[in-house]
């Protein structure tokens, strides 16, 4: 018998949950959560998923590609339109890009603010 279980929230690591809540809000459209703080913010988005950020104390941001500080979490993103005009704009809001491009054309690998790394790739 197999277990039924519903992915209901992904909570990230971070020093500023409000900044980090900002960027995926914006990157992604999701509504904040009304009772988000400076020590935990939070997404509201499609089908009850829930995007939390906490914050921690002398947080160490992932050093992806490398394992020093690990990834821990990887979001991926499937997006409409032009790879190029959504990597703009995502790094117009702050988020980074790494030298290491593993998946050529058909995705991009970012960070966001924090540091965490996530792919967009198109529908």
């Amino acid at each position: 018998m197999s277990l039924q279980m519903q992915l209901v929230a992904i909570t990230l690591d971070c020093p500023d949950p409000l900044a980090l809540a900002a960027f995926y809000q914006q990157a992604a459209g999701l509504e904040p959560h009304p009772k988000s703080d400076a020590d935990f913010a939070g997404l509201n988005g499609e089908h009850g998923l829930f995007i939390g950020f906490q914050r921690v104390d002398d947080y160490r941001a992932p050093s992806w590609p490398d394992q020093i500080v690990p990834q821990q979490l990887h979001m991926c993103f499937k997006v409409d339109g032009d790879l190029d005009e959504v990597e703009a704009r995502l790094l117009e809001l702050g988020a980074g890009k790494p030298d290491h491009q593993p998946h050529g054309d058909k995705a991009r690998v970012l960070t966001d603010p924090a540091g965490h790394p996530f792919c967009i790739s198109l529908h």
